[in-house]
């Protein structure tokens, strides 16, 4: 499915290139891994097992340009997703984030930036822990736009308020 120079997407590291395939010894056994490079981080490598399903599963292709405009023009019908238990949002919203799909990170941006604005309309602080996750599922999505897009990162939302009000 995936190959050597594709760009993809895995979980919470945001948009790498697969670099090459290679085997090392895992415990004296051969293990096939692909070498990922994040775009964003130069400095750092990912060694991806093949053979692990869980793994494997973080990693999908980026999206193309017509799937990122239609993902903008589905955001006004997108439902939020709050949850009031904070032990239950936590774990949900951080399964979002790992599993880095574009539909569930527009769902869960909306729903904080939402809660965020309601909170200081009541004079209530937005909690940190919402605030994270707010912040590393823009950064996940807006870097993946602007990738596909090609426009830096601070132009997406920009870019995005423009293509709602054309709709």
């Amino acid at each position: 499915m995936f190959n050597i120079g594709d760009t993809v997407i895995y979980g919470t590291q945001g948009i790498c290139k697969i670099e090459e395939k290679i085997q090392k010894d895992l415990k004296g056994k051969m293990t096939e891994y692909f070498v990922l490079k994040p775009i964003y981080e130069k400095s750092s490598t990912i060694f991806l097992p093949l053979e692990n399903d869980v793994l494997m599963s973080r990693m999908r292709p980026i999206l193309s340009k017509d799937e990122v405009l239609d993902i903008i023009n589905t955001i006004p019908s997108k439902e939020t997703i709050w949850i009031e238990n904070e032990n239950l949002r936590k774990t949900k919203y951080g399964e979002i984030l790992v599993r880095s799909k574009p539909i569930e990170l527009v769902q869960l941006i909306k729903t904080l930036f939402l809660h965020e604005k309601k909170q200081k309309q009541i004079g209530r602080k937005f909690h940190l822990t919402d605030e994270a996750f707010l912040k590393d599922a823009e950064k996940i999505l807006y870097s993946e736009f602007a990738y596909v897009l090609n426009i830096k990162t601070n132009e997406v939302i920009p870019f995005i308020t423009e293509q709602l009000e054309n709709c």
